[in-house]
């Protein structure tokens, strides 16, 4: 930054939106083309580091090459005093998670609109050659005008390059992971088809497909489970739906939608299914308009009409024309006719100036107000008869002036929940803007903590008011431990343990670690961070395959009333006594075990073999 405050003398940073394990997302302004941008900057832990600095200058190529209206734009790259940095298009909104996370379940056709620009997103990126690699529902964004908008191409590749191996359930979002992606083979573009395909089932279902109690057990169940099926969730949803959802979630890439071309059509026939044969039907009538029969002129439709009326009403009838010529007469300046003038045109003067002009034009003046959005208050907005019309002396002129536009008050909404908040925003005649969320230790989670424009006051109806959402007190920042030397089942657990998030894991080779154990780690260890930051952990390659975990239950059966309970553990290690110990029968035994490569599991009672499972 300089003393002005300014990155690269250029953007102005006004506050933090968003932000992941690699880098931070802020609002700023371009102060040179005086616009609205996001700024996506590298975290200062990561600036020395020449693989995360090239993964954050891949993102910027890797988009800059892609021009789409539902992909977020990239303006700029660059760096000052080693601060990385990629300037984005500003989407006003927020993410589809949010939106999920707020509403639900979504209406299948709202669902299907979005999945519709998502899958055109993702045709023109494959057209280009990049896979996206990490499409969940954190990385779209819904623009305040219904648009969705793809970002975040952080692990975006090439199509025709070679792909590392990824360790299974720790690439991006192990919830939306492919199972080839689960199981550390090279990513192409159906990839992407899996992951939208999951995004499309948590919009309809409200919850994602998978869930578990760690990464690996919830990319296990990408490889070896079906998801719940949409029917028994939403029985009112179309089979066609259905079916693309189905399709695209299928484990082999094979039998997915050929590519995202494959999906956009059938996501689009979907579409026109959800809106029922009222559309279709009005093309078609379009497309074969009736002949019209013409039409007589307006005067001799309504002199015929008179005709037709009873005798005893042309009184009336007449009566009615004269007063309305009397009226004209006297408006247009009596009976005795008079000096004829033209009316100035006064729109847009002050109220006073165009009384005077029309006033000495011997002309009379009626004045009302309206509420006006373009015009300020006290100016004319319209008159009759217009400008530049002539009439006689003495005719009354009607100007509209303006009262500004209509005021709303500032409603409070500090303290608030935000549903409540939205309602009283609309009720007094303003809209809901940007939604955000800050910690705060004197306000409860998913209250307002602030608004803009703040209380009291009053501001036009139509404005947006800006409100700030409480996350709670601030997480609580602990040391980075030194993983370095350990298996990663340990590393996992104390990762989860200090309330961290697990990152990426990536295979390499390092003769200084004996293989499957951790060889290098970011963040730092010693390093101070905060309760939720993202661990990324590098793992010494190993013949015996990603490791495995899974959680045993069972029930001693009955017998002698004490009974030696074992539980064996068979894998690409050998056999080992994963648990031993003494239970009464009928009690219940639930343990968790781990193993690497094809796992066998052997649970013995008094010696006996009551259970076995293979994974």
């Amino acid at each position: 930054m300089n003393p002005n405050g300014l990155l690269d003398d250029r953007y102005r940073l006004l506050e933090r939106i968003g932000g992941g394990g690699m880098a931070e997302v802020f609002l700023a302004e371009d102060v040179l083309l005086t616009r609205q941008v996001a700024v996506k900057l590298l975290r200062a832990q990561f600036t020395g580091d020449e693989d995360f600095v090239a993964k954050f200058r891949q993102e910027a190529r890797a988009a800059a090459r892609l021009s789409h209206p539902n992909i977020v734009s990239i303006y700029d790259v660059g760096c000052e005093a080693d601060t990385h940095y990629i300037v984005m298009e500003y989407v006003p909104g927020e993410t589809l998670k949010e939106c999920i996370k707020r509403q639900g379940r979504l209406p299948a056709a709202v669902a299907v609109e979005y999945a519709v620009q998502i899958a055109s997103a993702l045709k023109h990126a494959h057209d280009n050659q990049i896979v996206h690699c990490d499409i969940k529902p954190h990385n779209i964004l819904i623009h305040r005008d219904g648009t969705a908008k793809v970002t975040d191409f952080g692990i975006a590749r090439a199509v025709s390059s070679q792909t590392t191996t990824q360790v299974a359930g720790v690439l991006g979002s192990v919830h939306y992971l492919s199972p080839e992606q689960a199981r550390g083979y090279g990513v192409d573009s159906q990839s992407d088809i899996y992951s939208l395909g999951v995004v499309l089932y948590e919009m309809l279902a409200g919850t994602p497909p998978f869930d578990g109690n760690s990464p690996i057990s919830i990319a296990m169940k990408h490889i070896q489970e079906e998801p719940r099926p949409l029917k028994e969730l939403r029985p009112e949803l179309p089979a066609q739906l259905v079916g693309l959802v189905g399709k695209a979630m299928a484990k082999k890439p094979e039998a997915r939608q050929e590519s995202a071309r494959v999906f956009l059509q059938e996501a689009e026939l979907a579409a026109k299914q959800l809106a029922g044969p009222a559309e279709e039907m009005t093309s078609q009538h379009t497309q074969q308009p009736l002949p019209e029969k013409p039409s007589k002129p307006a005067h001799r439709r309504w002199i015929g009409k008179i005709k037709q009326l009873p005798r005893w009403s042309w009184g009336l009838v007449g009566l009615l024309l004269v007063s309305f010529l009397l009226g004209q007469i006297l408006a247009d300046g009596g009976l005795g006719g008079g000096k004829e003038v033209m009316v100035q045109d006064v729109i847009g003067k002050p109220a006073e100036t165009a009384r005077s002009l029309l006033l000495n034009d011997q002309l009379k003046v009626q004045i009302t107000e309206a509420f006006d959005e373009r015009v300020a208050a006290g100016y004319v907005i319209s008159q009759q008869p217009r400008g530049g019309q002539v009439v006689k002396e003495h005719r009354v002129v009607q100007i509209v002036v303006s009262k500004g536009q209509d005021v709303a008050l500032i409603p409070d909404l500090k303290g608030l929940p935000r549903r409540e908040a939205e309602a009283r925003i609309r009720s007094a005649g303003l809209k809901v803007g940007l939604i955000t969320e800050e910690f705060s230790a004197d306000v409860k989670p998913e209250l307002v903590v602030s608004q803009n424009p703040r209380p009291p006051g009053q501001v036009a109806k139509g404005v947006l008011v800006d409100i700030v959402l409480s996350k709670g007190k601030s997480p609580q920042q602990v040391t980075m431990p030194d993983f370095q030397g350990q298996n990663l089942q340990s590393a996992l657990a104390r990762i989860e343990a200090l309330k961290l998030r697990v990152g990426t894991i990536r295979e390499t080779v390092n003769a200084r670690f004996s293989p499957g154990s951790i060889s290098g780690q970011a963040p730092a260890a010693g390093s101070q961070v905060y309760e939720g930051t993202t661990v990324d952990l590098e793992l010494v390659k190993s013949d015996a395959g990603i490791p495995k975990r899974a959680r045993i239950q069972f029930v001693v059966p009955e017998g002698p009333i004490r009974q030696t309970c074992k539980i064996l553990v068979e894998d690409s290690t050998g056999i080992r006594t994963a648990y031993e110990g003494v239970h009464k029968p009928g009690e219940r035994i639930e343990k968790l075990v781990e193993g690497t490569g094809e796992m066998t599991i052997r649970i013995l009672a008094n010696n006996k073999l009551i259970q076995e499972q293979t994974f």
